[in-house]
């Protein structure tokens, strides 16, 4: 039977902690219903006897105690929940052990902002990880050794899971099920919580806000303008220029502001406002492409894709509440 510890952490998201307990008994409901015994032991861990995961009304009793643990199969790390820096603070018992759990051969899950409290371990320095696409510049700027995957909504290394977005972490929970039992096993549970066991990015969900939380007054200078006037074809001379930079000193000072290269820059928040005239208007592909500033039907499909991870028609239809 394989062990799995869920962490009753402080400041935490409680709709995942149920979710990951509920995800892992469900398998086993599966197996005894066709005569097999269960898989999984799943048990909450926690650092006291009572913890308040942050939710008015609630709180969690764990199973046991960290120090009453043995060694698990797998860690889950529930998503951290309010201000990520108390939260982190109030969670520093488990860093050492979970650390311990690792180097002695269990594998670790984080869900979702979980991964804020794996990167403080130093387990992934060096290795990929997911979090929720609307905190990816600030774990970039805590954690710079971690290889940030941003949009991914699954990502496993050397033993270590991590997941995106909100509600992503179902993706990877049924991505562990088919590790641990079968994919046919992740097909039938992703059906019985109606989870689209297909989905593998978050970039349609992302909003860009572009990265302004920087010291470059020029550089921000020149995103207010691709912003105002993202319908224009604006070129990067005409950028550098216009805050009398010189080209090469704006390219590298761009990116090292945004983590976007100009261009990229700019095809974002082209798209960007591509995404909110197909949410809120009746407007067809073509008059949105025209009004964003493309001219070829390709390139403009070619780059929405490649931002939001599905094309504009796909976009449109899932998203667009008149349908027209």
């Amino acid at each position: 039977m394989k062990r799995i510890y869920i962490l009753a952490l402080e400041q935490a998201v409680v709709q995942a902690i149920a979710g990951a307990q509920y995800c892992f008994q469900t398998v086993n409901m599966f197996l005894t219903q066709n005569g097999a015994n269960p898989l999984f032991d799943i048990q909450l861990v926690g650092a006291k006897t009572k913890v308040d995961p942050g939710s008015p009304g609630f709180s969690i009793q764990p199973d046991l105690l960290i120090e009453d643990t043995e060694l698990a199969d797998l860690v889950i790390i529930p998503p951290l929940f309010g201000d990520l820096d108390y939260s982190i603070q109030t969670n520093q018992a488990f860093i050492p052990w979970i650390i311990d759990q690792q180097k002695k051969g269990a594998e670790i899950a984080s869900l979702c902002l979980g991964a804020f409290l794996l990167a403080e371990t130093g387990l992934v320095d060096g290795k990929k990880c997911s979090t929720h696409w609307g905190f990816i510049q600030d774990f970039k700027n805590r954690y710079p050794e971690v290889l940030i995957q941003d949009g991914a909504i699954i990502t496993e290394e050397a033993g270590i899971y991590s997941s995106g977005g909100a509600n992503s972490y179902w993706n990877l929970l049924l991505h562990i099920v088919e590790k641990y039992v079968d994919r046919e096993t992740a097909i039938l549970l992703s059906k019985y919580f109606a989870i689209d066991i297909g989905r593998n990015d978050q970039s349609a969900f992302t909003i860009f806000n572009g990265q302004i939380e920087h010291p470059d007054e020029e550089i921000k200078k020149a995103q207010q303008i691709i912003e105002k006037r993202y319908s224009e074809k604006l070129t990067v001379d005409e950028l550098a220029q216009e805050v009398s930079l010189g080209r090469r000193s704006f390219e590298r000072r761009f990116k090292k502001a945004t983590n976007n290269t100009v261009l990229e820059y700019i095809h974002r928040v082209k798209i960007e406002a591509a995404k909110k005239k197909f949410e809120s208007s009746g407007k067809n592909i073509n008059e949105v492409m025209w009004e964003i500033g493309y001219t070829d039907p390709k390139a403009f499909r070619v780059a929405f894709k490649k931002v939001t991870g599905t094309s504009p028609k796909t976009y449109k239809e899932k998203y667009n509440k008149a349908r027209a």
